[in-house]
């Protein structure tokens, strides 16, 4: 199982003490996954939000990103069909034609850039239909696009 876990410090509303929230994102039983926990270091406070498929909340993948730093995706090779790796970004992402086709292109090119979980997932779905590729972490050049 491919995952990584991260932690976000906030103030706790009951006591005013740091209210730990460790946020994961893993790739279990074929699918993408994020979920988190959190308590008080104060009070004892917290609770738990259950595991959800698909994209997390935008706080969780920033806080993902900033603890492990992206990873990278990139076709190696010749893409033997490009209407399966349309199919598997529109899937994946949920976006338009349009901008699959310039997923597609950064894919084949520089290389997608996101969350280790994220690549992996995508990189596994994009194998299954005959495109190789492979999964770097890499930081990269700042300004870097990270898809949805």
């Amino acid at each position: 199982m491919t995952g990584q876990t991260a932690k976000i410090e906030s103030r706790c509303d009951g006591c005013g003490g740091t209210l730990v929230r460790q946020v994961n994102q893993f790739i279990d039983r074929g699918q993408l996954w994020w979920d988190a926990e959190a308590s008080c270091t104060s009070c004892g406070d917290g609770w738990w939000e259950h595991p959800d498929s698909g994209k997390p909340p935008k706080e969780v993948r920033s806080a993902l990103l900033a603890a492990h730093g992206p990873s990278r995706l990139r076709v190696v090779g010749p893409v033997p069909n490009l209407v399966s790796v349309l199919k598997v970004l529109r899937e994946v992402w949920e976006v338009p034609l349009p901008q699959a086709r310039e997923l597609a292109d950064e894919l084949t090119h520089a290389g997608l850039v996101g969350t280790l979980a994220e690549m992996e997932f995508l990189h596994t779905r994009l194998r299954s239909r005959g495109v190789a590729a492979e999964v770097r972490s890499d930081a990269g050049p700042e300004g870097e696009r990270i898809p949805p």
